[in-house]
């Protein structure tokens, strides 16, 4: 499983992600420009005693990050979307795309791929679920559709 943070803005949900992946032995890949120095001491103390089992990738921009992976497949969350992530068929090697905090994901990334967002449900009266949350409701979902994998 892929964990794909296009442009993450706050260090501390991005050591929250990085800690959830190490549990689960998914892979995060942070898109640039990133929020912040991925020296920070608030990411670091999020995800302190994972970080070095944590499978990292950096990717310049979200066009760099799809020519790396050209057969993956890609499900991008926003609240914008019609479809339930709960929904979706998840397979292993899927990449689970999430955008930054202030702003979710580009308007032109969803609009060229409208058959591949998917939503939380939450109520209509909030705007969102914190990041980090949300990435490991995302990520538990998938892995428990393929019997958690690797994991007691």
């Amino acid at each position: 499983m892929h964990i794909v943070l296009v442009e993450p803005e706050i260090p501390a949900n991005t050591g929250n992600i990085a800690r959830t992946c190490s549990v689960t032995g998914a892979s995060l890949h942070l898109v640039r420009p990133l929020g912040f120095s991925t020296d920070d001491r608030h990411l670091k103390r999020a995800g302190l005693d994972y970080w070095q089992q944590l499978d990292i990738h950096y990717h310049d921009d979200f066009p760099a990050l799809k020519a790396k992976y050209p057969h993956g497949r890609f499900w991008y969350f926003t609240t914008k979307a019609s479809k339930s992530f709960h929904q979706v068929d998840f397979q292993r090697d899927d990449f689970i795309v999430f955008g930054k905090e202030t702003a979710g994901l580009p308007k032109e990334l969803l609009a060229a791929n409208p058959d591949y967002c998917i939503r939380i449900p939450m109520l209509s009266s909030v705007r969102s679920l914190n990041l980090s949350n949300s990435v490991a409701i995302a990520v538990y979902e998938a892995l428990r559709q393929l019997d958690f994998p690797n994991m007691q």
